[in-house]
């Protein structure tokens, strides 16, 4: 359930956050992440795993978070130029990369502390969707102007039985 103040979104459960990815048109799964022992949410857009995590937990109601984290991996093989990702974080706002070795983590916070309006959750992953697919060909792009010392990178989900699927950015 969503506590709702003055028709404000104040928190939300794993189970009302997967609600309205799926009113959204998501699919949208609920899982265990094996490492932390955490219910997280897993979805896909544009050929990209991302999972959401919850984030700070309400005192009062442990299964009730006011903010969460949309996360994507990407694996890479070789040597990303961390001028590439430093470069589409001055480019962009609210996502951001970061290198965790032997990966690229394209990671977003959303916070609902103060009270959100209904739909600001879907406005917030409307710009989650579009950095993800904006990801590749600015990757892509970025690579091919450093000639042949082009990295593969695929997209994953670290420490996870279940396959992401594969997206080549060479």
């Amino acid at each position: 359930m969503t506590a709702i103040t003055e028709s404000a979104i104040t928190s939300v459960t794993a189970e009302s956050l997967r609600d309205i990815l799926q009113s959204a048109g998501y699919r949208v799964e609920l899982v265990t992440d094996a490492n932390s022992d955490i219910a997280i949410l897993r979805s896909s857009t544009a050929g990209f795993a991302f999972d959401i995590r919850p984030g700070n937990r309400l005192a009062e109601r442990k299964d009730q978070f006011v903010d969460f984290t949309f996360s994507a991996w990407l694996n890479i093989e070789g040597e990303l130029p961390l001028d590439v990702v430093n470069r589409w974080n001055a480019l962009r706002r609210f996502g951001r990369l970061q290198v965790v070795p032997g990966f690229l983590a394209l990671v977003m916070d959303v916070s609902m502390i103060g009270g959100v309006m209904p739909n600001f959750i879907k406005a917030q992953l409307e710009i989650w969707d579009h950095l993800v697919q904006a990801l590749v060909p600015y990757l892509r792009d970025e690579l091919q102007k450093l000639g042949s010392a082009v990295p593969q990178a695929t997209a994953e989900t670290p420490a996870d039985d279940a396959p992401a699927p594969e997206a080549r950015v060479a």
